[in-house]
């Protein structure tokens, strides 16, 4: 289902804004920084979902840009049969963050939709922003395009909430293979949650508007198929699920409202918890991530807060688009890879490596945080609401020492920059982050020990002529 949220700069404590959210599939997750890049005259790039998919389509190649730009993601390995590796979150050079969100259309386009549809699939379309936007609105004109020229591969519909500095974009991709879109323009005044993604009345009547754009056929399509006659146009009456803003939006719409209200406005701290929050965050969490959307002072100051798994059972640590690799603990591994069932670990040829830290059987010889922090999450829901408690409070203690901390490198790192000592900046900040990376693996594991003591007590206590003392999952 996944998730996102976003909070206009004038509701942040520190004059940025912010973009928040994870991935809601349930296989394994990885982070990766993939360098900027050059492409060949006529290159290309595959595209698109082929028939084993859910919603089955055609892959196709569509043309590759001279240059793509270095950004971080989350990847994933599954979801619907769309083709690995999946990507649907990050941040790139240029200061463009991506979420991708679910967003149901109406019944009567997903039935329509070509079995031999072609075009970008939802992955698809965030990494080609992440690889070529440089602002938010760019990013809902790269989909459009690509929408109107080659289609789109949809799995029932889908949405995007691109950002940047200066503002968001809430994109809406509609099924029925008809390339119907919509997308509205997010402020510096906007608390957006999509979950799922959403937009309602659409000021149809005034095309140029500044804070609205949609395909060229989003409204005749709707008069042609009886769906619209005329006066308000709620886009997602007439063509998504109907339901408007879910339960779960208004709730954190709501509460972050309130937070903003307060004289400190929104943080980190703020963010996190909007992340984190158990109403929203479960087993079906992938990873979480907050991007502050700020102005950088070089691109390789760009970062993100990451957790390796749903950030209930995981604490966020710091990552830095300059630092160039993360540690191999929270890069690919085996567990919930799909296909890896299929193959050995010595089909896979070391020698052909330059380095061990690329070698397949060095990684898996390490722990992998998303698997450790899968651990605690079952650990946690195991032991109930005290568990919950006292792991979040640990994390949130955490996340407020190193926030410090992030932000006295930055300010040594901008320093270097300004003396011409970029390279020296860079590996500062990227030892920073991958000791606390790694520092945070180890605080998991050390959580894991201990909620493990405690539930193997209480599992023999509740062995069969004991009463079971296990808590209900909260």
């Amino acid at each position: 289902m996944s998730y996102a949220i976003y909070i206009g700069k004038n509701h942040s404590r520190t004059g940025h804004a912010w973009l928040g959210g994870y991935g809601d599939e349930p296989s394994s997750h990885w982070l990766e920084i993939v360098p900027r890049a050059s492409h060949p005259a006529g290159a290309t790039i595959e595209v698109g979902v082929g028939p084993d998919a859910d919603m089955p389509g055609v892959r196709t190649s569509i043309p590759q840009v001279p240059q793509t730009a270095r950004h971080m993601r989350v990847s994933y390995s599954y979801y619907k049969g769309v083709p690995a590796p999946i990507t649907n979150g990050g941040v790139n050079e240029h200061g463009v963050a991506v979420r991708d969100v679910w967003s149901s259309s109406r019944a009567e386009l997903v039935a329509m939709t070509p079995k031999d549809q072609t075009g970008p699939n939802y992955s698809d379309l965030a990494r080609i922003v992440l690889e070529r936007a440089r602002t938010a609105r760019e990013a809902v004109d790269i989909c459009a395009a690509l929408i109107a020229d080659h289609g789109e591969s949809t799995y029932g519909g889908n949405s995007h909430l691109f950002a940047d500095a200066g503002e968001a974009w809430v994109m809406i991709q509609f099924a029925g293979g008809q390339g119907l879109w919509v997308a509205e323009r997010l402020g510096p005044d906007s608390i957006r949650a999509s979950r799922p993604g959403y937009v309602l009345e659409v000021p149809v009547e005034t095309p140029g508007h500044p804070d609205f754009l949609w395909s060229p056929n989003l409204v005749g399509f709707a008069q042609e198929m009886g769906w619209y006659s005329g006066g308000p146009f709620d886009a997602n009456a007439i063509y998504g699920d109907g339901k408007g803003r879910w339960e779960g939006v208004r709730w954190i719409e709501a509460e972050m409202t309130a937070r903003a209200a307060r004289p400190e406005r929104i943080g980190l701290e703020d963010m996190t918890w909007a992340v984190r929050t158990e109403r929203l965050t479960g087993d079906t969490a992938g990873y979480g991530q907050v991007v502050p959307l700020l102005d950088a002072p070089d691109p390789a100051f760009r970062m993100m807060w990451h957790s390796p798994t749903g950030a209930l059972a995981a604490p966020f640590s710091p990552v830095f688009l300059g630092q160039g690799v993360v540690p191999p603990e929270f890069g690919p591994h085996r567990y919930l890879t799909v296909g890896e069932a299929h193959r050995f670990m010595d089909l896979r040829k070391a020698d052909e490596a330059d380095t061990i830290s690329i070698v397949p059987q060095y990684a898996e010889a390490l722990p992998s945080a998303f698997q450790e922090s899968k651990r605690l999450l079952y650990l946690m829901q195991c032991l109930g609401e005290p568990a919950l408690r006292r792991v979040t409070a640990v994390f949130a203690a955490r996340e407020s020492t190193i926030a410090d901390l992030v932000a006295s490198h930055l300010r040594l790192a901008a320093a270097g920059l300004e003396r011409g000592n970029l390279d020296d900046a860079i590996a500062v900040l990227g030892a920073f982050s991958r000791a606390e990376m790694l520092a945070s693996l180890t605080l998991v594991q050390d959580l894991v020990r201990g909620l493990s003591a405690e539930a193997s007590v209480l599992a023999t206590a509740g062995a069969p002529g004991s009463p079971r003392t296990f808590t209900q999952i909260w």
